[in-house]
């Protein structure tokens, strides 16, 4: 297990996380710190553990549209599947009632043509 060294409202913590992650947690720590910032720019010196908590409710506060959206647009692809499966079926269903339709016409057509090949024949044949 890896150990890194991160920086966040001017402080130094040493973490734990899995090899090859320590690039990634070093970049999450970073954001974190720079929600921090942003809050102090707009807050003041309002206290350590206050902008952290504020910090903190605001990234949650991005998690959770975040997920909201996702949830709408992964709604939106099982309706638009559903909608393509609904529209293949359809189209299966067309297309068999058109297959039936066209061999039906076909048993038509060869009746009359025998009909007709019947009638031209010779009386003496």
């Amino acid at each position: 297990m890896a150990q890194i060294i991160v920086t966040i409202n001017g402080r130094s913590f040493r973490m734990a996380c899995d090899d090859g992650e320590e690039e990634r947690l070093t970049a999450l720590a970073r954001r974190f710190d720079s929600a921090i910032d942003s809050l102090r720019g707009s807050f003041g010196e309002i206290g350590d553990l206050r902008l952290t908590v504020m910090a903190g409710i605001m990234v949650t506060d991005e998690l959770v549209e975040r997920e909201r959206r996702l949830a709408a647009l992964q709604d939106e692809v099982d309706s638009l599947r559903e909608a393509r499966r609904v529209a293949l079926d359809s189209s299966a269903r067309n297309d068999a009632e058109l297959a039936g339709k066209i061999v039906n016409a076909a048993e038509r057509i060869e009746a009359l043509a025998d009909g007709l090949a019947r009638s031209l024949r010779p009386a003496d044949a």
